[in-house]
């Protein structure tokens, strides 16, 4: 083990023909071909966790992408929410607890996470061409994939044009529009100038600064996203500063917000997208989710190849929030028979 470990922090294996060093996530993927265990303490600390960063070039500049990978078993993807604030990171809670039972990878998108991010209009397309870029040349076939907030559109929407290269889908919060419009109920003219009004450099960074100010973050969290406003620390809110304050972060944060991200333009084309999965669906989700995003969530649970389970009280985090609860649920759904598809929601 202490040489797989060495192995992993320098990250240089070369392929078999001994020509083209792999990459991080490659040498991850030969580690779980090779039955390699990534271990947790018995204090429940992670053990042997991977974190290292993913390039990835779009319109001819590279980004960098964060990656953390840990634990043993059929390789699980994880795919966090878009979102002003959200990152990889919200979902190491529940990573934790997966770990005993999967070799998991949690991959922020571009234009989001932590790290330096260029100047790119980002686009739906960039988004997609992204996830295509993961499951063709960085995790293929994953035996299950785990997509939060606008993550699963994407997801469904790859899995539409190419079934069953992401696995088993579990879709958390599952949404297809983002804030402005959902609160509008409608997209108007004035989101896309916004969205393009980003990218300039004095005002761009003023309206991004007025959704992103301590004061809102704090009451769109406290509203929408945990149940336990207690969570919203100090220590919370410097870590959230670090994401916001990224350089380059105000580029694709706006443009989900005012939904130039958004994969769908309707609900019905959202549901006629999980409509043609053929792989496993099910959606967890919470019970105290904003009332105009559940009933997108609803929707999707009521069709008849979605198994869906309710987390009681929870909102838009709650995998985060209840990880324990989470990841019984996660495991158990991905332990079930590929056929049960069985549409009754279960509370925790």
């Amino acid at each position: 083990m202490d040489q797989v470990c060495r192995s992993l922090r320098r990250m240089r294996l070369t392929n078999p023909d001994g020509r083209k060093e792999l990459s991080p996530i490659a040498v991850l993927r030969v580690l779980v071909e090779r039955g390699t265990a990534l271990h947790l303490r018995q204090d429940g600390c992670l053990r042997n966790e991977s974190v290292e960063e993913l390039e990835w070039a779009w319109n001819g500049q590279t980004v960098r992408i964060g990656v953390t990978s840990v634990g043993q078993g059929p390789l699980v993807l994880l795919l966090p929410a878009l979102s002003s604030i959200s990152t990889r990171q919200e979902f190491a809670p529940l990573q934790r607890r997966l770990a005993a039972s999967f070799t998991t990878v949690s991959v922020d998108w571009p234009g989001f996470g932590d790290l330096p991010r260029p100047a790119i209009a980002w686009s739906p397309t960039a988004l997609s061409a992204f996830l295509d870029h993961v499951l063709d040349e960085v995790l293929q076939a994953p035996y299950a994939t785990l997509s939060a907030g606008h993550a699963a559109s994407y997801v469904l929407d790859s899995e539409r044009e190419r079934t069953g290269r992401a696995g088993r889908l579990v879709l958390l919060s599952p949404t297809w529009r983002g804030p402005l419009p959902t609160m509008f109920g409608r997209r108007l003219p004035i989101f896309r100038r916004v969205a393009q009004a980003v990218d300039l450099p004095v005002l761009g960074e003023a309206l991004y600064r007025t959704n992103v100010n301590a004061p809102m973050i704090r009451m769109m969290v406290g509203a929408h996203v945990y149940r336990d406003r207690r969570r919203l620390t100090p220590d919370w809110m410097k870590s959230k500063r670090c994401v916001t304050d990224a350089p380059g972060a105000r580029h694709a944060s706006l443009r989900f917000v005012t939904g130039g991200l958004d994969r769908f333009n309707s609900r019905e084309q959202f549901l006629d997208a999980a409509r043609a999965c053929q792989a496993p669906i099910d959606v967890i989700y919470g019970d105290d989710c904003p009332p105009k995003s559940k009933a997108e969530m609803d929707a999707l649970a009521a069709l008849p190849n979605v198994h869906s389970s309710i987390v009681t009280e929870g909102k838009l985090s709650f995998y985060e929030e209840f990880p324990e609860e989470t990841a019984s649920l996660v495991i158990s759904r991905l332990a079930s028979r590929p056929g049960d598809r069985t549409s009754t929601a279960k509370s925790v």
